[in-house]
């Protein structure tokens, strides 16, 4: 009886390790193959521009930032615009944009709320 045993059991670890070695070339032919796809996507896809720009932040707090941000580029564009108009000469005009200029990271600080 317990040769039978024996020999059942040494039969289901032979059917195993044959299960085992299928499953293993099988995860190896997949990783080859995903290899040769990464290798073939690198060449070609890799060298176009991206659609997207990495590292940008998406999600609400981000784009309220932004469009904090883009508000007062339009108000200084536009303040620099007007002078531009009413005032002919260009020294004044260049003193605008100057000021413009170094005052945008301290009305940038002082004006858009930092959420921390």
């Amino acid at each position: 009886m317990s040769k039978e045993r024996a020999r059942r059991r040494a039969e289901r670890e032979r059917e195993a390790a044959i299960r085992s070695a299928a499953r293993a070339a099988q995860q190896e032919r997949r990783e080859r193959r995903a290899a040769r796809a990464r290798v073939v996507r690198r060449a070609t896809t890799g060298r176009l521009p991206r659609l997207t720009p990495r590292g940008r932040q998406t999600g609400t707090l981000a784009r309220r930032r932004r469009v904090q941000t883009s508000l007062l580029l339009a108000l200084l564009v536009a303040l620099n615009i007007l002078v531009w108009v009413v005032r002919p000469d260009w020294p004044a005009r260049l003193a605008a944009l100057v000021v413009t200029v170094l005052a945008a990271p301290v009305l940038s600080v002082l004006l858009l709320p930092r959420r921390r």
